[in-house]
This record gives C-alpha cells, structure tokens and sequence, in this order.
C-alpha cells in the first residue's frame, strides 16, 4: 500500500485545485480525501502540496511501431504493400525497448494508443498499453482498441508511386466503401450461419478483422483538411460507425458541423511545421475554438513526429492560445482515454482506477516544471534525481 499526502489534485474529474491525500492499494486508487496516516503501515509520500494529475494518454501515435534512431529497421508501422490490410494488429509490431519510452515516462505520460500509421486506406488496429514494461503482454491495457483508416494526401501519395488505386482523393473513398461493402456482406452471413453453420462463409482474414467494427469496434480515420473530415463522417455515417477524426487539422474551420454530428475528434501534432500542403491551415487556436464549440476532443503527439516527451508543450502552448487549462488537461488523459475505450481504468484520478498518477515540481503546463515522481499501477516507475 502507498499513501500520496499533501497532493494539490487536478483529477480530471471531480476533484480540482484542492489538497487531498489518494490511498493506492494493489495498483489501483482506494481512497481519495482525507486520510489519516497514524495507523497506516505502508509506504507514505508527502507531496508537499504539489501539482498531481494523473499519468497522460497519448490517444494516437506510433511509439515501438516507428523506433527513434533507426530507419527500415525500425519502421513496422505501415504496410504499403496493399490499400486495406485491416488484418495488420500494431500489437505485434510493438518493441518495449524502444528509447522513446523511457523518455515518455519522464515527460508523465503512462499509457499510450499506439497502432499503424496512414499509408493505407485501412491500415489495421490500434492497441492501448502502458509505457513500462519487459514485454507487450506485460504492458497491454486493451490488444486491440480500434480500427486505423486514412484519406487526404498520404494514401494518395503512396499508392499512385505503385501506379494503383487509389492515386485520388475519390479512389481513398473508392477503396474504403468498397472493403467496408464486403465486409458488411460478410458480417452478414457470419451472423446467419449462427443459425445454420451450413451458411459459414469461407474464412477471410481480412474481412474477419475488419467486420468487427459493425459490432462497435472503433474506428480512428486520418483526415486533415475539410473536405477529407466531410468525406471519412459521411462514410462513416452510411455505415453506422463508431468514430473518431484524428488529426482533423482543419476542425477550426467547421465547428458547426462537428457540433451538429456530434463528432468526436482527435487534434494534433500542431507543436512543428507545416510539412505538407493539407497542413497549411493548422493552427494551436484550434483546440480552445473546439472547447468553445462544445466539441468533444483529445490532443495527440503522433509520435514521433512530436515526441511524447513534450506533450505537456504543445497542450501549454493551446492553452496560450485560448484552451482553458482545464480542458487541456482532460484532452490528455480522461477524454483521450474515452476515445480508445479505456476510461474505466486510465485517464482520471478515481476510486477504483489504475494508479497512474504524477506529482510535478510545478504547475505541469509551466515550461520549466518537471515530474518529480512518476506511478503506473502504484509503482514508481520514475524518480527525479535532485
């Protein structure tokens, strides 16, 4: 057992800007408030009225899929071999030893949604682990969290060097209607034949994998600019999805309608450069026009086109430019955990939730604050040297 005293708490949840004590039994959160620690014979940590929040959730990137310091090696995260490979699981992919995790973990982010990246028009799922441990299965919250599709000038690009479709915006929406088509027809007879097995389809690996978004796996569809975020809700309105817009650079510029669909979206990076034309209206103003539009978002690193360690910089500089601080931070953790279907156990400070918690020299969004102590599941994974 571990006792946190003195901790000056933004949960994400109910409790915010108040000092508390959080009681950590077997990895998890016991008590929140005020705990008297005469008779309590486990370890106690005096926060001195520091910062605590609890660890941060990247909600999309590619860490141990694309290895920093390393080129083909290294890079497991896109198989451009074929548009749609919805049977590509980043889980399998993932390398624990990867030196970016370390370097999370001291930049306070605890869990991760890490997956393929956007070559393909169906690129494979996503899995949820935590940034600590000796191998996957010892890191992993959920294998496989949600289903990674892609329009805009990345499956384009790719694919017309190949000299096949699709080369064009409408080819990207070609393909994805197509596969989503099949697999729905092949969804179909697999719920008939639980009445007569005599109606199985012949196993398809890839329609398998991909059919289990008509049973509510999520979908995370790479769209950057308006007409490509109009195109991926339109699709995934005609099939009745559950989604999710990542990236959605030009989020700003369409408000309304991602109010009005009630459209959840995913933002970032926007800490860089504009690297590419469809990037060209990307702005740090976009998260606080969001906020004001009511419209539900999480901020990701995409990692490592931002490293994680510097995710709290980029949040920072959205709250300069409008995003409440707040907001910001439950962008990075319980929403962020929300959107990859792990809130129940990651991203608030909560009874009964995962003990991944950070106690900050200072405020976190301040530039020169630093985390002194960093928890997953009630171990002290990180420690500052003084």
């Amino acid at each position: 057992m571990k006792l946190i005293k003195n901790a000056y708490l933004l949960s994400a949840a109910d409790i915010n800007y108040e000092v508390v004590d959080i009681l950590i039994e077997k990895g998890k959160i016991k008590k929140i408030g005020s705990i008297d620690e005469k008779n309590f014979k486990g370890e106690i940590i005096d926060a001195k009225e520091r910062y605590v929040t609890p660890g941060f959730v990247d909600p999309h990137c590619h860490i141990g899929l694309y290895e920093e310091s390393i080129g083909f090696e290294g890079a497991d995260g896109n198989e451009a071999t074929d548009p749609s490979t919805p049977n590509m699981r980043g889980y399998d992919a993932i390398y624990p030893y990867d030196v970016a995790f370390p370097e999370a973990v001291r930049g306070g982010v605890t869990s991760v949604s890490t997956g393929p990246g956007s070559a393909n028009v169906i690129g494979g799922t996503f899995a949820v682990i935590k940034t600590v441990g000796k191998n996957v299965e010892e890191m992993v919250v959920k294998e496989e969290v949600a289903m990674k599709m892609a329009l805009g000038e990345n499956p384009k690009r790719v694919y017309n060097g190949k000299k096949v479709t699709p080369s064009t915006r409408m080819g990207s929406a070609a393909v994805m209607r197509r596969e989503l088509t099949k697999a729905k027809e092949y969804y179909d007879k697999v719920q008939k034949a639980k009445k007569n097995k005599e109606d199985m389809p012949p196993f398809d690996d890839k329609m398998h994998s991909l059919s289990r978004v008509f049973d509510g796996l999520k979908v995370k569809v790479h769209a950057h600019r308006t007409d490509d975020i109009q195109t991926a809700i339109r699709i995934c309105k005609e099939f009745k999805l559950d989604y999710t817009i990542e990236h959605c650079t030009e989020a700003h510029l369409m408000v309304e309608d991602l109010a009005k669909d009630n459209v959840s979206v995913i933002i970032g990076p926007t800490l860089g450069t504009k690297s590419k034309y469809e990037l060209r209206n990307m702005s740090l103003k976009t998260a606080g026009i969001l906020e004001k539009g009511n419209v539900e978002f999480a901020i990701m690193t995409d990692h490592p086109v931002l490293s994680l360690g510097d995710t709290r910089v980029q949040t920072a500089c959205m709250i300069r430019e409008g995003l409440s601080e707040l907001g910001g931070l439950k962008a990075m953790t319980i929403t962020a955990a929300k959107l990859n279907d792990v809130d129940d156990r990651v991203g608030s400070i909560e009874v009964g939730k995962d003990a991944d918690i950070v106690i900050w020299s200072g405020n976190p969004f301040e530039f020169m604050t630093l985390a002194d102590n960093v928890f997953i599941d009630g171990n002290l994974v990180y420690k500052r040297e003084e």
